[in-house]
């Protein structure tokens, strides 16, 4: 309706104005609703495996004790290598029915802030091996670790962020201590950590 010859806006137009206002404010706060629960199911990743960490845990106990006794850095890294890969498959499958039986799939924003720290470690592992100076390895191993832990733990439990922090600490303790003490500090965390706080995981959050 156009505007009275006074200028004047009629009162029934005046009237109608603030249903656009209360429509705006019902979007913004759904819009409010469905970015709070994206971020709590982003947040809510509890598909970390209880008894994937008790199985690397003892794993990594094997492999620290047996590390030990080898004669040549060659032998050792070979021990270290292989206890790494079958402790990290057994932590994947163990992930997966824990996840699928949670209706979670395993987050990307997790294994992405897992694997570049894991890929670092792998390059300086080659970098340090090649420089004849594995005694350093495991600081860096120790203290990548525990890096990944922590970017991993922002999209999970916060169980996942103390082990990360508590890894990071194990490393940076690592680059102090003497070399003599490298395995004994990898016994504590790739199997005492794991143990402890796999076993914690486990009766918190089941699987």
């Amino acid at each position: 309706m156009p505007p009275t010859l006074s200028g004047v806006t009629p009162l029934h137009r005046l009237r109608a104005l603030p249903s656009e206002p209360a429509a705006l404010h019902g979007r913004a706060a759904a819009d409010l609703r469905f970015i709070r629960d994206t971020i709590e199911r982003s947040a809510a990743f509890t598909a970390v495996p209880g008894k994937g960490g008790v199985g690397m845990g003892a794993i990594g106990c094997a492999g620290a004790a047996l590390a030990s006794t080898r004669a040549t850095p060659g032998e050792w890294l070979l021990v270290w290598l292989t206890t790494a890969v079958v402790a990290a498959s057994l932590g994947t499958l163990a992930m997966w029915p824990k996840a699928r039986a949670a209706g979670k799939p395993i987050g990307a924003r997790f294994v992405g802030g897992l694997c570049p720290p894991l890929l670092a470690g792998a390059a300086l592992t080659l970098a340090l091996w090649r420089a004849d100076a594995t005694a350093a390895l495991p600081a860096v191993w120790l203290a990548l670790y525990g890096t990944g832990l922590l970017a991993a733990g922002l999209f999970s439990e916060a169980l996942v962020r103390v082990l990360g922090a508590s890894f990071l600490a194990l490393g940076v303790l690592a680059a102090a201590a003497p070399a003599g003490l490298g395995d004994l500090l990898m016994a504590l965390g790739f199997g005492g950590l794991h143990l402890g706080f796999g076993a914690a995981i486990w009766r918190r959050n089941g699987g």
